[in-house]
Order: structure tokens, then sequence, then C-alpha cells
């Protein structure tokens, strides 16, 4: 029986270097919650905090419409004046086109933003029940199928 011999693969070392990830955005809000082990997604170009089922934060550094750059909480408009008490600088975000949104934004140039920042951070890790929305389920398949009805 003639004898085999092993066949040469070349190894190409750049295949396995992975993509490195961008730095989160306002990382110390992360730290700040670290506690409650937060978990994150990326959403439209930004970065989407989960604590549990819930979204608590984005976290906002682009290029395009600077103004809205922060920390984003996902509130609802009966908590927004409660929460301006302790966040002066808060508004609502411009990117939607709307005077009021329920994402409230704690601007990147606003003076106090850190403090602020944590500050929200401290009603997260508290349990505060202003910050924070359960995302709607998306349906599968949205597409309706005809029934037989109407076939």
């Amino acid at each position: 029986m003639p004898k085999r011999t092993p066949r040469r693969i070349s190894f190409d070392a750049n295949a396995f270097i992975a993509k490195r990830r961008a730095a989160a955005p306002h990382e110390f809000v992360l730290d700040a919650i670290a506690s409650l082990a937060p978990t994150t997604r990326p959403m439209f170009g930004c970065l989407a905090v989960y604590v549990e089922d819930k979204i608590v934060l984005i976290l906002r550094e682009r290029e395009k419409a600077p103004e809205d750059n922060g920390v984003w909480l996902a509130t609802a408009a009966a908590h927004h004046a409660s929460l301006r008490r302790l966040l002066p600088h808060m508004r609502s975000s411009q990117l939607f086109g709307k005077s009021v949104t329920d994402w409230q934004v704690l601007p990147a140039d606003a003076p106090d933003f850190e403090r602020a920042a944590l500050n929200a951070c401290a009603l997260i890790v508290a349990g505060d029940p202003r910050i924070g929305k359960v995302p709607k389920r998306k349906a599968r398949g949205s597409a309706k199928r005809p029934t037989r009805s109407s076939r």
C-alpha cells in the first residue's frame, strides 16, 4: 500500500483576526450601571442599553445631528416634568422632527452632562419606574397571508 503524504494547507493568520469593535460612546454610563449586568445592542448607529427586558438608554455619538449626541433616556411624556427637575438640561430628541418625544436626551454638550448622566444611572440602579420601556415585539412574517375565503 502506498504511503500517503499529508496535504499542506496554507495558513493565513489574517483570517483569524477578529474585527475590533469601536469603544462604546459615553462608556462611563455602562460602568455606572454595571451592577445590573446591562446588555447592549446596536440600534440606528447608536448603542442601545438594556436591563433585563427593558431598554433604558441609548448612547449616541455621531457626526450627523451632533445636537442629539449624548445619553438618551427611554421614558414617557408623563414623566418629563419630574425628571427635568432632576436633570435640567434634559430635552426631547430633535431627530424625530416632533417637539415632544418619549426619548429624552441628556445632551453631550450640556455643561453638566456627565453629572446628569450619572444621576440618570443612579435612578436606573435604584429601579426608578420612570426610566425604561419594554420594547414592543415585532410580529414575525408581518405580511398577511390570504385566507381560504379570499383565494
